[in-house]
């Protein structure tokens, strides 16, 4: 308690790179220029009614969603396969998966585009095989790649945290009462791993409904989600207050999320099925 003072530089850091950005998407939000000067209004949040940005948020939720989905299913097994004592080359996989983090995000977004393009790695492998070229890039599918392939490791990691961390002794006895794998799975390993897949899907999902990076350049502007919506009103569109309005609906939406599923885990966080 005497050293509380060594948490002060972290504290301005945050009053001022957090708190401060905060409370001025705050005051945009609620707030318009006029000629008589600054005046109160909920205009920006009334204009995000409209059934276009509507429609921009469903298919931000939905494509963040598939993506969640996908990096579930895929990093699931892999994270149990990097917790089980029996693997010997789980270092080698770890570092495979957490090397790409290294590189910059929008140079692995960028080689996606190598990789999709109609003249591309991919399509010139199957054209040498003599099967049919794809044509996804510039679609949903291309974004919901790209987002599965730079969000999956915020997936295997939490997951594998958790799992390495299981007594052994308790799916060991689970079996001596007679519960094949799946049942033991079922009943014991895969609810006492829900922490892991809660801030797995946490941390997957909220970054996929936000990004604007990813659906610029796959999606190659064919259609707007609500990252590139609120990019577009704060660097082109220079309304400041609707771009804040925006951001502000996406924060309420990410803390209810939030809220929802730590709940969720607080309730049925390890307890046996």
């Amino acid at each position: 308690m005497k050293r509380q003072w060594l948490a002060a530089p972290y504290i301005v850091w945050m009053i001022i790179f957090i708190v401060v950005p905060m409370l001025l998407i705050l005051f945009y939000s609620f707030t318009e220029q006029t000629e008589y000067g600054i005046r109160l209004t909920l205009d920006h949040f009334r204009r995000f009614i409209d059934p276009i940005y509507i429609n921009v948020l469903l298919r931000s939720l939905l494509l963040a969603l598939a993506c969640t989905v996908i990096c579930l299913l895929l990093g699931y097994p892999m994270a149990a396969i990097l917790a089980s004592r029996e693997y010997s080359r789980k270092k080698i996989m770890y570092m495979l998966i957490v090397l790409p983090m290294w590189m910059n995000f929008l140079l692995r977004t960028y080689a996606w585009l190598t990789l999709l393009e109609r003249n591309g790695v991919i399509n010139s492998a199957l054209s040498m095989l003599g099967l049919p070229s794809l044509d996804i890039l510039y679609t949903n599918e291309a974004v919901v790649l790209g987002m599965v392939y730079n969000f999956l490791p915020f997936m295997i990691l939490p997951i594998y945290s958790v799992l390495s961390k299981i007594d052994q002794s308790v799916i060991e006895a689970a079996q001596d009462l007679g519960g094949d794998n799946f049942t033991v799975f079922r009943r014991v390993v895969f609810p006492l791993s829900l922490p892991g897949v809660i801030s797995g899907i946490t941390m997957v999902f909220m970054p996929a409904v936000t990004t604007f990076v990813i659906s610029r350049l796959l999606g190659g502007g064919q259609f707007t989600l609500i990252g590139n919506l609120i990019e577009q009103q704060f660097l082109s569109s220079g309304d400041w207050g609707f771009g804040s309005a925006l951001s502000v609906i996406m924060m309420l939406f990410i803390l209810a999320s939030m809220g929802i599923m730590n709940k969720y885990e607080q309730e049925n966080g390890g307890a046996l099925w």
